[in-house]
């Protein structure tokens, strides 16, 4: 689905979706596996990014763990790219997979975003493009507005290979940005917003780490998917969208309760006293305008 970011794409740049996966799931194990309409969770989610206009390539980053040579096979089998490297180190993962590609940047999508809406990746990335001399850095996450499970977040290559470099706390390295985006005095950051204006980031929870997330997720697969609609046939018709998936949630509030003991859960909660700019988010959003603005 085009959007209007598109409009502006910079076709100098050469931007790869990066999908990090892997089965050891302390929470879930083997959750990229499970089953979603007979197919393989990260299939599935394979499927649904692949209609993201804005993205170049996607290669899926995954360990160098025997056990998840189940991912590779899975990704062979998808005809997707996969490189393999340190288990905890994800800066590491995105840069092997920048070089892999020959990427000037790459867009970090997690693989417990099964149900990611590939017109937000477009919208996303397209601010990048438009802006790709002005930010190092641009997500959808500082803040946050759309449904938890649809993040992303594009690095430049530049800012991904000083975070390798200098990057030297545990949670800077497993989860790949904060390095930059805790310091935007030094890393010029942008941010998009969802243009409804609402902010379900926090109450409407479509992400995967608990039993209780992978029953949410596959009901609303069953009610919402069409056949054909992300097949390995690559069908052009496009994926059920977040709006659609927010309405059955509205009409299904019973649904919606499945897991909503843990909405609003994020990592950073549990650095909260080590990031320095958590507080700063409303600030940001203001940014945000000007970023889906710009030329």
């Amino acid at each position: 689905m085009a959007t209007q970011a598109a409009e502006s794409r910079n076709d100098t740049l050469k931007v790869v979706g990066v999908i990090q996966a892997r089965v050891g799931s302390t929470r879930l194990p083997g959750k990229v596996l499970l089953p979603l309409g007979g197919r393989p969770i990260l299939e599935r989610m394979l499927a649904r990014v692949a209609h993201a206009e804005q993205l170049d390539d996607v290669i899926v980053a995954t360990t160098r763990l025997a056990a998840d040579d189940s991912i590779r096979r899975l990704t062979a089998a998808c005809r997707v790219p996969c490189i393999s490297g340190d288990p905890y180190d994800l800066v590491d993962r995105h840069l092997l997979a920048a070089r892999a590609t020959g990427a000037d940047a790459v867009v970090k999508i997690p693989s417990d975003c099964p149900l990611i809406d590939p017109a937000i990746i477009d919208e996303t990335v397209g601010v990048f493009r438009a802006n790709a001399d002005r930010y190092a850095y641009v997500s959808n996450l500082h803040p946050a507005s759309w449904p938890d499970g649809n993040d992303v977040e594009v690095i430049r290559l530049d800012a991904l290979e000083t975070t390798a470099r200098e990057a030297r706390r545990p949670f800077e390295r497993e989860h790949t940005t904060p390095f930059i985006w805790d310091q935007p005095e030094r890393f010029a950051c942008g941010n998009v917003t969802w243009s409804t204006g609402k902010d379900l980031s926090s109450t409407v929870r479509l992400t995967l780490d608990y039993e209780e997330d992978y029953q949410l997720i596959s009901a609303v697969f069953e009610a919402l998917h069409r056949a054909g609609s992300a097949d390995a046939a690559g069908a052009l018709v496009p994926p059920f969208n977040v709006e659609a998936i927010v309405a059955f949630l509205d009409h299904h509030p019973e649904v919606r309760a499945l897991n909503a003991a843990y909405a609003g859960q994020s990592w950073m909660q549990n650095h909260a006293a080590e990031l320095r700019t958590l507080g700063n988010d409303a600030a940001r959003s203001a940014d945000s305008s000007a970023a889906q603005e710009a030329p």
